[in-house]
């Protein structure tokens, strides 16, 4: 059946984040040339697809995701013919180079944005989201952006306001013009013909605005609601998106990968699939378990891990037959996957063994991996001692809202050590010299202490390491393709601390068990009758029905 899936289906991902991951200049930020020179550890993954967040010249507001223009390279990564070499050496170790595609918004400086807003009557008078003040001369609706404050900015030589989701400095496109449009899928072509092999979409259910700009019931004390509740997943989206994938996506052999806030299990047949408008989608449902199903960083919830567990058995049943999904627990917006999934790992000193248990899961459930830089030495989460230390502007707008909220100045730093994007975004740990190998200069972001154990110098050389046991993971794909292309099926659906389940073809049978739990558990011994181990995160001792707190293993028949 392998045979059978695209590439992309078969491979394994990784997301780096450029400017944190090698620096060649002694600047302090990482280039294309870093990337290049470490092609071989992703290598050593069975890395098939590497995406890359935004290397698009930018003012670097946002790190990248204010793209002041999609066809050249920042300075501060390189050059074109860096990203050339780049994309050479990676086809030589068979690994396809996939781009960020940044498509509801760009910079305010960005030539489209310069034009049209400089009068209510030019060529591209129409590009951006574009609406008068009410009557009383106060802004257009109450909706609030994602990094605080109103989503609405005034500009002066319009008269008017333009809509920002994101920060004042990255203004809404308006999808809605035919212009826009065509703009952007020859952005997308033009990356095509240059020989990537895919792209991820980056916050692309925001593109469909509502028909009618209007206030909406506020979720905080604020008066104001989040800009994205309104403007998520508004009704007529998938018409834009099937001319996206009928303009870029159709007749090349490549993948797409939509970034889907706001898209539920149900929804993703319409999202995925053949009659879908992507190949896969990131969904967000499992990563706000812990948020109790919200993204506010500072409300304490209690949750179990088996909703964890239904919200990704959710996601696998809702592409079963039809599509297929990316299984991820990081990337650059979110936390570490230890701190967040299984936080009393933590300060009981069990993180390695947490890690390696989420590693089992993201490595053997049906779909395609998406490792996260870091995630495969078991980095967790940064704690920095004040907010001024934070690059993050999401990290910096939400310690003020807890603020406002009540919160003390300790319970909202607290909040931002919990969730900070900055937590995903430090310099790769790559040995255990000054700034962890990443420069030579002075890095951009500070270095987690973590470097000194978690490496990848000492990892290669630790045969139980979390990075030895990615490997494993990695070489067992190959020996047992069922982890790639098989069914899959819970096994002991509702237990509190064990996610168990199969992956079953013609031939094989792949039953992997993991314990989520700081205390040993049980499963029914009868679940693995007839079968032998394959690999065990806790060494080859383990015993049938019984898993050691965060123990992960596979067995096969």
């Amino acid at each position: 059946m392998a045979e059978q899936l695209a590439w992309w289906q078969k491979t394994i991902a990784y997301e780096a984040y450029p400017k944190s991951f090698q620096d060649t200049k002694g600047a302090g930020t990482g280039t294309i040339a870093g990337i290049t020179s470490r092609l071989d550890h992703l290598a050593s993954l069975g890395v098939g697809a590497l995406w890359l967040t935004p290397m698009y010249k930018s003012p670097q507001k946002d790190n990248g995701y204010d793209v002041q223009d999609y066809y050249q390279i920042d300075p501060s990564y390189g050059t074109m013919g860096d990203f050339d070499e780049l994309l050479a050496q990676a086809d030589a170790r068979g690994i396809k180079i996939v781009m960020d595609l940044v498509f509801n918004h760009t910079s305010d400086e960005n030539p489209w944005f310069v034009e049209s807003s400089s009068s209510r009557d030019n060529a591209k008078a129409d590009w951006y989201v574009w609406a008068d003040p009410k009557p009383d001369g106060s802004v257009p609706t109450n909706w609030r952006s994602c990094f605080g404050g109103s989503a609405w900015e005034w500009c002066e030589a319009r008269q008017q306001y333009y809509l920002h989701t994101f920060g004042t400095y990255q203004p809404d496109l308006n999808w809605e013009c035919p212009e826009v449009r065509q703009a952007i899928y020859d952005v997308a072509n033009w990356w095509v013909a240059k020989g990537v092999g895919g792209f991820r979409i980056d916050a692309i259910t925001f593109i469909k605005k509502p028909a009618v700009f209007a206030d909406a019931e506020p979720d905080a004390g604020d008066g104001m609601v989040d800009v994205r509740s309104v403007t998520g997943n508004v009704p007529g989206i998938l018409d834009f998106l099937h001319e996206f994938k009928r303009q870029v996506r159709d007749g090349h052999d490549i993948f797409t990968v939509g970034e889907a806030n706001m898209v539920a299990a149900e929804e993703l047949p319409q999202w995925v699939g053949r009659d879908g408008v992507f190949d896969m989608v990131f969904g967000f449902e499992h990563t706000k378990v812990p948020l109790g199903g919200t993204e506010v960083w500072y409300h304490k919830v209690d949750w179990k891990k088996s909703t964890l567990v239904r919200e990704l058995v959710k996601t696998e049943d809702a592409v079963a037959g039809l599509g297929w999904c990316p299984v991820f627990f990081e990337n650059h917006d979110q936390p570490r996957s230890v701190d967040h999934f299984l936080p009393e790992a933590v300060p009981a000193g069990r993180t390695d063994d947490a890690a390696k248990a989420l590693g089992m899961l993201l490595l053997t459930m049906r779909g395609t991996p998406f490792i996260y830089q870091g995630e495969e030495l078991g980095v967790c989460n940064l704690h920095l001692p004040s907010i001024d230390l934070y690059n993050d502007p999401q990290s910096k707008s939400t310690y003020a809202e807890a603020l406002a909220a009540g919160l003390s100045e300790q319970e909202a730093l607290e909040a931002v050590w919990g969730y900070s994007r900055d937590n995903a975004r430090t310099p790769m740990h790559w040995d255990d010299t000054a700034n962890a190998g990443f420069t030579t200069g002075t890095p951009w972001l500070a270095v987690n202490e973590q470097y000194k154990t978690h490496n990848v110098a000492a990892e290669s050389a630790d045969p139980d390491s979390v990075l030895a046991w990615y490997r494993r993971l990695v070489a067992l794909r190959g020996e047992l393709p069922v982890l790639v292309d098989g069914d899959f099926t819970e096994l002991v659906p509702g237990d509190e601390q064990v996610f168990g389940y199969a992956r079953k073809d013609a031939e094989t049978e792949a039953l992997v068990f993991v314990n989520l739990s700081p205390e040993p558990a049980t499963y029914d011994t009868a679940l693995v009758a007839g079968a032998e181990l394959a690999a065990s995160s806790q060494g080859a001792d383990a015993q049938p029905g019984a898993l050691r707190p965060y123990e992960a293993v596979v067995y096969r028949r």
